[in-house]
């Protein structure tokens, strides 16, 4: 599949149109949480739920895929990206009307996004797959950086716009409507224009193909050849969730020294998202194309990146150093994503890329499930502690990037098989003009 084929620039704006609405609603759920005056903890702790059921549901979501086909699961993923982010409008919009009280909205909003995260990792589990069907190594570096820069973009996008859609009656939920509206766009897209040819997959040893990936999935997060791609993964989306979840509060905190209360905040916010969104795209249109680095090495500066970038935020904690140390982790993140996620893609078989694309979209809910809430609890202690414990998470992948037996082997089997891979220029980011 060439980055440039309609159907990578279909899977390429299901992943931006995702990302942008998750981030957006990132983007004003702390300043949501002030206006109901709710503790910033609990704002944190009962958005854990929709990342609770993320990871439980992303390997059902993998073996769906390899059965019924990418497609079909990208379509349901997109419906419950729509469902999700509408539901959420309408709870948010009833609590700051005055419709219901706030812990009864509240608790709809949870409940909104727990639909995502039920449904939500269907599409990108099932787009990864999609394409690892149509790559062979050589390329798939390559691909992966595209897809994953799709969500840089979105990041971008999402906190961009999000300030623009705060609209009259609406107010903070306006976002949210848009993104749902988006949503639905795309899903009408995917269901006319992707092709639904399934890719026949090379059978597993025991001799299934990939309607037999239920068996393959089993206790591959065990495997020797992915486990240590996983323990990575999962230190560098923890430390990563704890600084998007913190980031809005912290930022509020900052500007009302300044006399700016949590709605006048948004745009200091945005700004913020902003820049490390900007960071992440130059690494993944820029950098990684110039310096033409492969997994083990992607995944070693980019640990490196994000642990500096913590330790940035402690030295300087005021807006602009909280800005800047949010941009370097940024950077970090868009170097280690693509690498830990190739990465495992390539030490396994195409009998198994269903599986493996499972387990990489698992850690997405693993990583907001527990790490934001003890995050923002750290902040509300300690300004800098949450950084602190970053550092700490950081430093341990730091230690697998280069220890570890997998990522070796890896490494010196890239080396064997395929040069390096060329990926598309800064001046021309990803298909037709997208990342």
């Amino acid at each position: 599949m060439s980055p440039r084929s309609p159907a990578f620039m279909i899977l390429f704006i299901v992943s931006l149109i995702a990302a942008a609405g998750n981030m957006g609603l990132q983007s004003v759920l702390p300043a949501i949480g002030r206006q109901f005056q709710l503790s910033d903890t609990l704002v944190a702790g009962a958005f854990a739920i929709s990342a609770l059921m993320w990871t439980f549901a992303s390997p059902f979501w993998a073996r769906l895929s390899d059965s019924l086909g990418r497609k079909k699961v990208i379509l349901i993923g997109m419906t419950g990206f729509v469902v999700s982010m509408l539901g959420f409008g309408l709870a948010a919009t009833s609590g700051i009307e005055g419709w219901l009280g706030a812990i009864v909205a509240f608790t709809l909003m949870a409940t909104a996004r727990t639909i995502y995260g039920v449904f939500g990792s269907a599409a990108p589990i099932a787009s990864q797959a999609y394409v690892a069907d149509r790559t062979g190594p050589a390329e798939r570096t390559q691909a992966m950086s595209l897809l994953a820069s799709a969500q840089g973009l979105g990041t971008v996008i999402g906190p961009v716009l999000s300030p623009f859609f705060i609209l009259p009656f609406v107010g903070l939920a306006g976002p949210m409507y848009v993104f749902a509206l988006f949503g639905l766009i795309v899903l009408i897209i995917v269901l006319r224009f992707l092709p639904s040819g399934e890719v026949v997959r090379t059978p597993s040893p025991s001799g299934q193909r990939g309607a037999g990936a239920p068996d393959v999935a089993k206790g591959l997060w065990r495997d020797p050849r992915v486990r240590d791609f996983l323990l990575f993964g999962l230190l560098v989306t923890g430390a990563q969730a704890v600084n998007i979840s913190v980031l809005g509060f912290h930022i509020i905190d900052e500007m009302a020294a300044t006399g700016l209360d949590a709605r006048a905040a948004q745009p200091f916010i945005g700004l913020a998202m902003f820049a490390g969104a900007l960071a992440t795209l130059m690494v993944q249109w820029g950098l990684i194309p110039l310096l033409k680095l492969r997994p083990p090495e992607l995944m070693r500066w980019g640990a490196a990146l994000a642990l500096v970038g913590n330790l940035l935020s402690i030295a300087s904690p005021g807006y602009f150093g909280v800005v800047v140390g949010y941009a370097v982790v940024s950077m970090g993140v868009g170097f280690a994503r693509p690498g830990f996620t190739a990465g495992s893609s390539l030490a396994v078989g195409p009998h198994e890329q269903g599986a493996v694309a499972g387990l990489m979209m698992a850690l997405a809910g693993l990583s907001f499930l527990g790490p934001p809430v003890a995050g923002v609890a750290l902040y509300e202690l300690r300004e800098f502690a949450p950084f602190l414990g970053n550092a700490l998470l950081l430093a341990g992948a730091v230690v697998v990037a280069w220890i570890s037996p997998a990522l070796k082997a890896l490494a010196a089997r890239v080396d064997d098989e395929a040069p390096a891979p060329e990926m598309a220029p800064a001046s021309q980011p990803g298909p037709e003009g997208n990342s």
